[in-house]
């Protein structure tokens, strides 16, 4: 918060609560005034001042806006934030009165020193503005020529010491000021042009002529910015009334500065002074201390040609940083050499005479040389010819005529011996010489790149980096986290992708010709002003490519050098596309100015482009040609306004309109070629998504949308169950917009609703809804809007929990809320008699989301706690909120994470990630390790590592088998007693762990939530009041008032450890994925764990039964096999847990088995009875479920098959119900009585059956196909369904048909389920209460 700002808020008459800004009356460290009025503000996320009182009037408004988010909840009522650029809110006019009438002159002088690309800012170096290029040293060769031939080096040395005093930042202190002085077109512009680029932005334009008048009170306003360089081109100095004000700012003297329509106030300026002139400066007081002050600089008149000026003028930009450099090195090598400084040329200077000369042309030319005693004389007959009013004195006459002969001598002796005073020779005709004697200069042309070489240098010093080739399309064939090969390896002559290092950019050029056509010739004399570096020839042989190192922050700059001239870089996922042709024989050389940056971040005009959907509209009346009426303005227009919208503060995405751009722009009839390469500038999107907020109103609301191309319904009811369901059918915009003030739910919205509702909000039509909507059923690319995603308040689908996650449909079978399908073909026009049918269908799909959202209450808590832990909102997705929760704000916690191959030792260990992993895995931390696949001596490493473990195409092999990608599994199938199943406590989690994946700092963070999860659960709230920096206490008050349990809080954090774990193997770019983590270590370190255990176990004597990615089960178990279990487990980082004991179990493959509990007296026999009473968890489902039956997989769950072999509980009509789902659509056939014809009845997606006896009005259920080359539609049996006659069972509870299921269908599974039991042993034996002793073994 800014230290003169407060925000408060107070109730209206009308219940609306304001909250608006308070402004503080004290001194400020934030804020500035001067003059009675705003001067500057701190900007700390720029770590800059600013003098825009824009900027000021922003950041308030951008403060309010945080508290009105972070506060809204605590507000019973309405909130309105009153802002600043709203001027009915009155907050401007109380701000205004304050920076004018409240606060005083507070205020410290800004930019009194350079602040270079390079160098570190705090706000106590009171900057507002940054150099575009460093100081470093580095070539400056076209400086070099430029200041060489215009300048002898005594004058030379002049202007780089002033240059030299600025950079060091001394010329605060030294009272002199420059005066460049010469006739034009001898070079003062040329010097003053450089002194402005190497000040950009420090430096102001002043009237000299202003400063030597006595009646100008507002000569100091163009000083007013403070400026460190102040520079005249073109200046007069030669009638001075009044030297008192440019002594004054020279000495760096306390001055009254006048500004129009604003209060005077003092300074004292610290600026240097530059001046250029062909007039003298004239001094009217001899005693003046301007003449102690003024170093003159006189021009040696040489020129360069027009193309050797060109050239070198253009290469200067580049070397800024290099001839700022030079000059503070000049400058501390004699920092006192002008202190005594006389101008002898400037006090012995008059005013021009240049008629004079003129008309006594042909006699200097032919004598080449005069003195002052003749030239006097004819000055002196000129002057009554001529009738001069006021003619020079002799003195002055001496010095204007130095200015047209090369040399002058006090005295000389001729060659007759004759010895004369004041002598002039070297006439300089070139002065005179008319203007077309340029033409006949010899012009030295550039000096073009020379393409001689086939051998690359780029190919020799990047033969290291990755490198693929490129596919068909001409695109990179892999992602580069999978790419393994480097440039060496490859054939540099055919097209391919190299990942350069990120300061390593390209400058392209692609000049086109007359005729359009890339024009080789112009490139090459373009490139060729740059400096020198290595050259390639682009893939068309007529583009050129330029490489450089580039020593600056290659994300501050441009994209766009000029017209046809870009610069990339090569960030992020992106690569160097290249197909060596021709290149030269140059390295890549360095550059660190001349480019140009990026603007800086201003606020989106208010008045312009207010929101995405502005933006949109502002692009379409483009594409229609509605602004202007050519293509080309019309992509430069959408252009400005997405460079305008990106560099703001607007969040936008609008990627689906690029096709619409791209197709516009290629339709330009002789500009498309430059209209297509502005649109692949185009930023479609912005940088960051916008942020989730909470709805004005407290009121929820459940809706949903269904779409025909004809039809547009949107259902919704407040929350309760007596409220109705409002009906919108074809709503206008206006209708959305008032329904989105509420809190909206729906189910799976923020990927199909929300975006329908917003396309609507924006004017959409019907048929373009309908469109939009197919688009997004079948997955087509650009289809959202950015800001659509957070219209909903919250999306049931996003928060329920992994075993939630499922269609409406099902979680409406799971609750047993029944309705039918419409049964109307999506793609088809809605006869409008229709419309009530469909709107009754979307009725039923709101009341389904509302009991949905009940029904997953659980999940929603730990939604809402994760999103208080996160500070963030309801509607921000689980991945969201977790990345916030563990990383905060880092947007690059990759760059802090470990990773390492796990077949190798590791034998050094960071100390801090050692004390980590020694505190939280004693036990593995506590003596190093060796791999049990080593035959011989290994040596010692510090973690556990699996010599042997190899990962190639995608799949990983370790100690002879194939381990899963996901978890490693194994089975022996039959018949086994006594086994006890032996779980890891959270596997994934405490792999992460056990390698710290994240560093220490984050995987600390992630470990207070596991373990935070497990003190929960058991109330240990000492422990769980120090994690997460103490953001847990005020639950742990919550759960001891009962206003939640313990329960949901632990169900919260588990919801963010399973997030993790996806993210860390997700395939799509999150701030959890490490590119290096190609072999998902954290799944492949606990599957090769088991692989040891299992060997381990199985060396022991003892049979592994089965083994499931986090458990093992091991046939009669000892306490000792068990105990050792435990043991390996902690020398690797993971706790193993006892779950169960199984009396018997059939294991039928790897993912189906039928076994039942042991009985905790028997669990006592086998382990005893000090080990059974231990710990709760030991044996916990033994002891919940003694003597049970338990089933996992397909073939022994299904109810009626469990309840009749298993449990013997009665079956019930529940127990002959299948739920199907398809991803085309169910339909029932119900032909029994056509023979030869068909009657198709739609049921959707998802139904649930019962299937009949014939005859009884059971139809054959199908599954919609479409042949995927001719698109043709038919049918197929759903799985599972061929053979019988089904209908939907709330049909048949309905028609009271329960007594007509054929049973047959069941009974066929009930007879294949004991045969895969028999297949190993005696079924009847198996399921019976009474086993003999003797059969108690393995089979």
């Amino acid at each position: 918060m800014i230290d003169f700002l407060m925000i408060s808020s107070r109730p209206t008459k009308r219940g609306v609560i304001e909250i608006y800004p308070k402004f503080i009356i004290k001194k400020s460290h934030d804020l500035m005034i001067r003059g009675g009025d705003f001067y500057a503000i701190w900007l700390e996320d720029r770590q800059l001042w600013s003098t825009d009182e824009q900027d000021a009037l922003q950041l308030i408004d951008r403060l309010l806006d945080e508290y009105a988010r972070e506060n809204r909840q605590k507000f019973e009522s309405d909130v309105r934030v009153l802002h600043m650029w709203d001027s009915e809110s009155g907050m401007i006019d109380a701000w205004h009165k304050y920076v004018q009438k409240h606060m005083r002159d507070s205020f410290h002088t800004l930019d009194e020193k350079l602040i270079f690309s390079n160098t570190t800012v705090s706000k106590t170096d009171y900057a507002s503005k940054r150099l575009p290029y460093p100081l470093e040293g580095g070539d400056i060769s076209a400086y070099e020529q430029i200041i060489g031939t215009l300048y002898s080096e005594e004058e030379r040395r002049k202007i780089e010491w002033a240059i030299g005093a600025i950079v060091t930042g001394e010329s605060k202190h030294i009272q002199k000021f420059m005066v460049l002085y010469g006739s034009a077109g001898t070079g003062k512009s040329t010097i003053l042009n450089i002194i402005q680029m190497l000040f950009e932005g420090y430096y102001s334009v002043f009237d000299a002529k202003a400063l030597g008048s006595s009646s100008n009170s507002f000569a100091l306003e163009a000083f007013k910015t403070n400026p460190l360089v102040a520079i005249q081109h073109d200046g007069d100095l030669s009638h001075i009334e009044d030297n008192t004000r440019l002594n004054s700012l020279v000495s760096h003297e306390e001055m009254t500065i006048n500004e129009k329509f604003k209060s005077t106030y003092s300074n004292r300026f610290k600026c240097f002074l530059f001046m250029g002139t062909n007039k003298p400066v004239r001094i009217t007081d001899a005693k003046s201390g301007l003449i102690r002050r003024l170093i003159d600089v006189s021009p040696s008149g040489n020129k360069l040609s027009y193309a050797e000026y060109d050239l070198a003028m253009k290469k200067i930009r580049f070397e800024l940083g290099a001839i700022a450099c030079h000059c503070r090195d000049v400058y501390l090598e004699h920092t006192n050499l002008y202190d005594n400084y006389i101008p002898t040329t400037m006090l012995g200077a008059s005013n021009d005479f240049y008629n004079f000369v003129i008309d006594n042309y042909y006699i200097f030319e032919k004598d080449d040389s005069t003195t002052l005693k003749a030239s006097w004389a004819m000055y002196k007959t000129y002057c009554e010819d001529a009738k001069v009013a006021y003619p020079m004195s002799q003195r002055a006459f001496k010095e204007e005529l130095k200015n047209y002969f090369y040399e002058f001598e006090e005295r000389r002796n001729l060659d007759d011996s004759t010895r004369v005073r004041n002598y002039y020779s070297g006439f300089r005709k070139d002065k005179f010489e008319p203007a077309e004697c340029e033409s006949e200069q010899v012009i030295t042309q550039p000096k073009l790149i020379a393409f001689n070489s086939t051998e690359s240098i780029f190919d020799r010093e990047y033969a290291d980096c990755p490198a693929q080739y490129g596919s068909d399309a001409e695109t990179p064939r892999k992602k580069w986290a999978d790419v393994k090969t480097k440039l060496s390896e490859l054939d540099t002559g055919k097209l391919h992708y190299v990942k350069v290092p990120e300061n390593h950019i390209v400058i392209d050029f692609d000049i086109p010709d007359e005729n359009g056509n890339k024009s080789l010739e112009k490139n090459l004399a373009e490139a060729s002003k740059f400096p020198p570096t290595y050259a390639e020839l682009s893939k068309s042989g007529h583009g050129i490519h330029l490489h450089y190192i580039y020593s600056g922050d290659v994300s501050k700059l441009s994209r766009v050098y000029g017209e046809h001239i870009e610069v990339k870089v090569f960030t992020g996922g992106s690569s160097l596309r290249r197909k060596l042709s021709k290149c030269n024989d140059l390295p890549v050389n360095v550059i660190s100015s001349g480019l140009p940056l990026k603007g800086e971040s201003k606020m989106i005009n208010f008045d312009g482009i207010k929101s995405e959907a502005a933006l949109r509209t502002q692009i379409m009346r483009n594409l229609n040609k509605e602004i202007h009426a050519a293509t080309k303005p019309s992509i430069d227009f959408i252009y400005k306004i997405l460079e305008d919208a990106y560099n703001s503060e607007l969040h936008y995405d609008i990627s689906d309109m690029r096709n619409a751009v791209i197709a516009f722009a290629a339709n330009s009839t002789n500009q498309a070629d430059y209209c297509l390469k502005l649109v692949n500038k185009m930023k479609f999107k912005s940088e960051e998504q916008s942020e989730n907020f909470d709805a004005d109103s407290g009121k929820i609301i459940f809706y949903d949308v269904e779409v025909f191309p004809n039809l547009f319904i949107v259902c919704w009811k407040l929350e309760g169950k007596e409220k109705p369901v409002v009906r919108m059918i074809n709503p206008k915009p206006a209708d959305i917009e008032a329904l989105m003030r509420f809190k909206l739910v729906g189910f799976n919205c923020r990927r199909y609703d929300n975006h329908i509702m917003y396309a609507c909000l924006m004017g959409y039509t019907n048929e373009q809804l309908y469109k939009l909507s197919q688009k997004i059923v079948t997955g087509a690319p650009d289809c959202f809007f950015g800001e659509a995603y957070n219209m909903s308040y919250t999306d049931i689908y996003d928060f329920a929990s992994a075993g939630n996650k499922k269609s409406l449909k099902k979680l409406e079978i799971e609750m047993g809320i029944h309705h039918q399908e419409l049964g109307l073909p999506w793609d088809k026009p809605v006869p409008e008699k229709m419309w009530d049918k469909v709107a009754e269908y979307c009725d039923n799909d709101v009341i389904a989301t509302e009991a949905a959202f009940n029904y997953l209450k659980a999940d929603w808590t730990a939604r809402c706690i994760l999103a208080d832990l996160a500070e963030m909102t309801v509607n921000d997705t689980t991945n969201s909120l977790t990345t916030r929760i563990i990383f905060g704000k880092n947007r690059k916690p990759q760059n802090e994470f470990c990773y390492r191959d796990l077949a190798e030792p590791v034998k050094e260990l960071d100390p801090e990630v050692f004390d980590f992993l020694k505190e939280a895995c004693p036990e593995m931390m506590a003596e190093k390790h060796s791999a049990a696949t080593i035959p011989f001596n290994a040596e010692d490493s510090f973690l556990p590592y699996f010599w042997g473990y190899e990962y190639k195409f995608g799949k990983s092999t370790y100690r002879d088998e194939e381990v899963g990608e996901g978890g490693y599994v194994y089975a022996e199938p039959g018949i086994y007693m006594d086994v006890a199943l032996l779980d890891i406590a959270s596997m994934h989690p405490h792999s992460l762990i056990a390698e710290c994946l994240f560093g220490v700092k984050f995987t600390t963070a992630f470990r207070d939530i596991v373990e935070g999860r497990v003190s929960i659960k058991h109330e240990a709230w000492d422990i769980v009041n120090n994690m997460l920096d103490g953001k847990l206490t005020p639950y742990i008050q919550k759960v001891i008032n009962g206003e939640m349990t313990s329960d949901d809080l632990a169900n919260a954090l588990k919801t963010a450890i399973n997030s993790v774990y996806g993210l860390t193997s997700a395939k799509f770019e999150n701030p959890f994925k490490d590119p290096r983590n190609v072999d998902n270590i954290v799944a492949k370190r606990g599957a090769l764990f088991m692989v040891d255990l299992k060997h381990e176990v199985q060396s022991r004597g003892f049979t592994v039964v089965h083994i499931k990615t986090d458990s093992i089960k091991i046939a009669n178990a000892t306490p000792e096999i068990i105990q050792f279990v435990y043991d390996f487990g902690l020398r690797y980082g993971y706790t193993f847990e006892h779950e169960a004991t199984y009396d018997r179990i059939c294991l039928v493959n790897d993912a189906v088995y039928i076994a039942k509990f042991a009985t905790v007296e028997r669990c006592c026999e086998l382990y005893g009875n000090e080990y059974v009473n231990r710990s709760k968890d030991n044996i916990k489902k033994n002891k919940k479920k003694p003597g049970t039956w338990t089933a996992t997989g397909t073939q022994f769950q299904v109810p009626y098959v469990f309840k009749t072999l298993f449990s013997k509980e009665d079956i019930c009509f529940d127990d002959m119900c299948e739920t199907k789902s398809v991803q085309t659509a169910l339909y029932l056939d119900m032909n029994e009585e056509l023979p030869d014809g068909h009657d198709y009845h739609f049921v959707g997606r998802v139904g649930q059956f019962c299937p009949m006896k014939s005859g009884t009005g059971g139809g054959l259920l199908l599954r919609e196909t479409v042949n995927s080359k001719t698109g043709e539609h038919g049918y197929a049996s759903a799985t599972g369904a061929k053979g019988y006659r089904w209908m939907e069972s709330e049909m048949v509870r309905t028609l009271g048909k329960e007594a007509d299921i054929d049973r047959t269908y069941y009974d066929k599974l009930v007879s294949d389920a004991i045969d895969s039991i028999n297949q190993y042993d005696n079924f009847e034996w198996f399921v019976s209460d009474d086993l003999s002793e003797q059969l108690k073994k393995p089979f």
